[in-house]
C-alpha cells in the first residue's frame, strides 16, 4: 500500500500544488493513467468548494489531502478545519431542468458522487472529512 499526505492553505493558488502532489503520488504508486483525471477533477471540485465556501473572510483554513493505494482501489480524503458542513446533505441538482431554471451551485458535488465509487462525509476532531474512493478496475 502506498500512502501520502499533504497540507495547504485554502487558497485557489494552491490547487496547482495539490495537482502536482496527486501526480507524484500516481507515479510513486505505479498507477495506470486512465483514472487519474477522475481524481484530479474530484480534488479540484472539492478543494475549490472549500476555498470559495468553507470560511469567513479573514479566516485561513488548512486543507489536508491524503491518498492511499490499496490492493484494489485508491482512496482520497480531503479534510478542512472550517465550520461543519456535509456536502452530501445537499439535494441533488435537477439536471433535467433548463439552464435558465437551474439554481446555481451543487453540480461539483453531484459530479464527484457520479465519478467515484464511494463518497462519505464525517466530522472528526472539529474537522470536515470527505473520503472518496475508486476501484482500480474501473
Amino acid at each position: 500500500m502506498t500512502a501520502r499526505r499533504t497540507a495547504v492553505s485554502a487558497d485557489a493558488a494552491q490547487l496547482t500544488v495539490l495537482t502536482g502532489f496527486l501526480r507524484d503520488f500516481w507515479e510513486a504508486a505505479a498507477l495506470a493513467p486512465p483514472i487519474m483525471p477522475t481524481f484530479e477533477l474530484a480534488l479540484e471540485e472539492i478543494f475549490m468548494n472549500i476555498v470559495m465556501h468553507g470560511s469567513q473572510p479573514g479566516d485561513t483554513l488548512v486543507v489536508e489531502v491524503s491518498l492511499n493505494r490499496g490492493a484494489e482501489s485508491v482512496a482520497m480524503t480531503v479534510e478542512d478545519d472550517g465550520p461543519e458542513f456535509d456536502p452530501l446533505s445537499l439535494p441533488p441538482p435537477d439536471v433535467t431542468a433548463s439552464l435558465a431554471d437551474r439554481r446555481v451551485g451543487g453540480l461539483g458535488v453531484f459530479l464527484v458522487r457520479k465519478i467515484m465509487d464511494s463518497v462519505s462525509y464525517a466530522r472528526i476532531g472539529g474537522r470536515n472529512q470527505l473520503r472518496m474512493s475508486k476501484r482500480l478496475d474501473g
